[in-house]
């Protein structure tokens, strides 16, 4: 079977993914051909005509469309959502409870032109409306090669579910529990991000970041979320608050926030007491997640020791660090693309297991666009670079990464997901002191607090991050061994932990072979690896793209393709 997954319920992070006969074949998010972060108001238009034009299939082809929202979620927990808001948020209230209707025409609005305009037939196309986080939990436990786990999906908001927690076994997702919004540990650590001066939807990872430098004990969170019986519970009066209670018209965040903890942050710095908020907001997530796995999942996790997580608070790898280290975790699968251009995929799984379908395991994440060392070249005549081809691109780059050099680094298929896996990168030396400081600072344009990621082999990651664990696609955060730490300074943050992309040969084997050919000259396994862009932009996905990108940042080289692309000397 065909089936293509669509998404963007709720206005961004729009995408596009193609599963046949159980094997996902193309995905990619609208904003990399669009060039609009987020793809903030568009539909996947370009994504579902690249996922169709990579299977050489026409929308006739397809068999079934699914979509990442459901009607009927909506109508089962309106009630709940209902008499939790109605003295605390009663104009959102009554809107949700007597307007869901509207929602669905809104949506159902939404699908009927995304699909007209690529070509399908509306009367001959079957939709699958599937439920938010079903999509979500789907995209983490049917790809995760693992037969039983313990499921995790939290997030801002589905129809009206932010958390859900259950039970994958025998090729079946029951539920456990669900939360429903506003009680969201999405939309409080959202808020907070608002308050740190951060863009919330995109900025989180920042505020992840930034915890490291403050301390817990500062800053007391307990009235803003806490534990309540059964779930944790959010204070209207401080998260994602209404309107007339904002301290902006445009921020989630309260006035009585601002009273209580002072004016939002502003600039780049780091400083108090926003380091120590930033810390508070990160601790009140873990201790909250972990609550919930102990309430809801322990017995599972007893048996199984399999847990596999998804949604937008997935991408947070400290926290992934914590459920880790929880002594009933064996294994922890995270979905690389856990936020919600990801739900498109995981609709699409959730159809095709409901059709019948046997899921292939996902193995790696190259499923967007390549393009051909013709297509490349044209675009670098064009540039006005100076470029040579090259009889081996891995040798030339790993030595003038060896000299200290930043190199951009695009190679094959794009990467599905926020993180760059060695396709579109920027790669430097991790041993020589000041390299991150540089791409931070005339490449990526961003805050010089920023960690960076390591790209590792895969013989030498659990000599360096102390455990064998995978971690193939930078969802996971491990502390660094002390034998290593000194080494690779410049990849380690504050806290003594990394992100790894731990790399095998069978599934990159060109950039496996760069980063070999660096440790032959250096001894060391490890590069710098960070997405190729800059600061608010998405990844690049085009050689035009990458020469746009190259040309306004401050990178020296781009290895693209079999070419090597340098700026002419001043």
């Amino acid at each position: 079977m065909k089936i293509l997954g669509i998404g963007s319920p709720f206005g961004h992070d729009a995408s596009a993914a193609l599963v046949i006969d159980g094997i996902v074949v193309a995905a990619a998010e609208e904003e990399r051909f669009s060039r609009l972060k987020h793809a903030v108001g568009q539909g996947p238009l370009q994504s579902i005509n690249f996922c169709l034009k990579t299977a050489g299939i026409k929308p006739s082809d397809v068999d079934i469309v699914a979509y990442p929202w459901s009607y009927q979620a909506l109508l089962d927990r309106r009630a709940e959502y209902f008499w939790r808001t109605i003295f605390t948020k009663p104009s959102r209230a009554y809107k949700k409870f007597f307007k869901c209707g509207k929602e669905l025409s809104g949506q159902q609005k939404f699908i009927n032109e995304t699909l007209s305009s690529t070509g399908f037939d509306l009367e001959k196309t079957k939709i699958q409306w599937v439920e938010h986080h079903l999509a979500h939990a789907a995209s983490a436990f049917y790809l995760s090669g693992v037969d039983e786990a313990g499921v995790l999906s939290i997030d801002g908001g589905g129809e009206i579910t932010a958390t859900l927690l259950g039970h994958a076994k025998d090729g079946k997702i029951n539920k456990i529990k669900e939360i429903v919004a506003p009680d969201s540990l999405g939309n409080f650590y959202s808020t907070m991000t608002d308050y740190l001066g951060f863009e919330r939807e995109d900025g989180e990872y920042k505020v992840m970041g930034m915890a490291p430098y403050g301390d817990t004990n500062r800053i007391n969170f307990d009235h803003i979320i806490y534990w309540n019986n059964a779930s944790y519970h959010c204070n209207d009066d401080y998260v994602w608050v209404t309107r007339n209670n904002r301290a902006h018209v445009d921020k989630v965040y309260s006035k009585k926030m601002v009273k209580e903890f002072g004016p939002e942050r502003t600039g780049d710095g780091l400083s108090e007491p926003y380091i120590d908020i930033a810390a508070a907001t990160q601790k009140k997530l873990e201790d909250m997640t972990l609550k919930l796995v102990d309430t809801y999942l322990s017995d599972i996790l007893k048996r199984c020791g399999n847990l596999v997580f998804a949604g937008g608070c997935a991408l947070n790898v400290t926290l992934n660090r914590k459920l880790i280290e929880h002594p009933l975790v064996k294994f922890l699968w995270v979905q690389p693309a856990s936020h919600d251009a990801g739900t498109s995929l995981g609709a699409a799984i959730y159809a095709a297991k409901d059709a019948g379908e046997d899921i292939k395991p996902m193995k790696h994440v190259y499923l967007g666009p390549a393009f051909t060392n013709s297509e490349i070249e044209n675009t670098l005549k064009e540039s006005g670079f100076l470029y040579t081809k090259e009889n081996d691109i891995t040798e030339a780059v790993a030595e003038l990464i060896k000299d200290s050099n930043i190199v951009g680094w695009f190679q094959g298929r794009m990467e599905w997901g926020p993180r760059a896996l060695g396709n579109r990168s920027i790669l430097g030396n991790p041993v020589i002191a000041g390299t991150a400081d540089r791409i931070n600072a005339i490449i990526k344009f961003r805050e010089n607090w920023r960690p960076f990621c390591p790209s590792i082999l895969k013989e030498y990651a659990p000599e360096i991050i102390d455990s064998d664990h995978p971690a193939e696609f930078m969802t996971l955060s491990f502390k660094v061994s002390d034998k290593w730490r000194n080494k690779i300074p410049e990849v380690v943050h504050v806290d003594g932990t990394l992100r790894p992309q731990v790399v095998e040969k069978e599934i990159n084997p060109l950039y496996y072979r760069l980063i070999h050919r660096f440790y032959e000259k250096t001894g060391i396994p490890v590069l710098i690896n960070t997405s190729l862009n800059r600061r608010g932009e998405p990844m690049v996905c085009s050689p035009k793209d990458a020469v746009v990108m190259f040309k306004e940042s401050g990178l020296e080289y781009l290895a693209i393709g079999d070419y090597l692309a340098r700026k002419p000397l001043a």
